[in-house]
């Protein structure tokens, strides 16, 4: 059964992240509060995490758009080509914040997720623990969504529920309190001029301002 830790984002301690990134290190998954919605999270560089990731989500790992999660824009050029300063000027000024940004994939990325990606979701979350977790772990977290079965609530925002229903697909559980119903923001970069995608928390005046 998974391990549900009840954690306080305006002061997270130091060694409930350390135990999280422990947990990631070692294949697990974990889910996280984000600035928007519960997300599940492995680490970027964990081919097995990331298979499980598919599996609880129903897809084959070839199918998987998971979004990666950044603890400053400092790390992009790791895995994201050249990014037009229009472009970057627009990240700057939406991040961190409940956006994600679609931009164009470096070369690395179709190895990461077994998939011929040319492009990945990025976000850097306005929220300290998911960040937290990706500076502790030196390098970005792989995130998704924790959905809900009913029709009418899309995501689940109990995370007493999540650890309930994904139990024994999971390790961890952050427990941050009830979580937000609304995703971020899905913005296209990869042309260089914003397209919005899905419109959601971030604010949308803020894209093209």
């Amino acid at each position: 059964m998974a391990e549900q830790i009840r954690i306080y984002p305006e002061n997270p301690s130091i060694k409930i992240i350390e135990r999280a990134v422990a947990v990631l290190k070692a294949d697990g998954l974990v889910v996280v509060p984000t600035d928007t919605v519960y997300s599940f999270a492995c680490d970027l560089r964990s081919v097995k995490a990331m298979r499980r990731l598919a599996r609880i989500k129903g897809l084959k790992p070839k199918e998987a758009e998971f979004s990666i999660v950044f603890d400053d824009l400092s790390r992009l050029s790791q895995f994201t080509r050249p990014i037009p300063s229009t472009a970057f000027k627009t990240l700057k000024r939406c991040l961190p914040g409940p956006f994600t940004f679609i931009l164009p994939a470096s070369r690395s990325i179709p190895k990461l997720f077994e998939a011929n990606r040319k492009s990945i979701g990025i976000r850097i979350p306005d929220h300290s623990i998911p960040r937290a977790l990706a500076e502790q772990l030196d390098g970005p977290l792989v995130v998704s969504s924790v959905h809900d079965p009913d029709e009418v609530i899309e995501y689940t925002t109990d995370p007493e529920l999540i650890a309930e229903k994904y139990g024994q697909q999971i390790e961890l559980v952050l427990d941050a309190g009830y979580g937000d119903n609304s995703a971020s923001t899905i913005v296209d970069l990869t042309s260089g001029e914003p397209e919005l995608l899905r419109s959601g928390k971030g604010a949308i005046h803020l894209i093209s301002s």
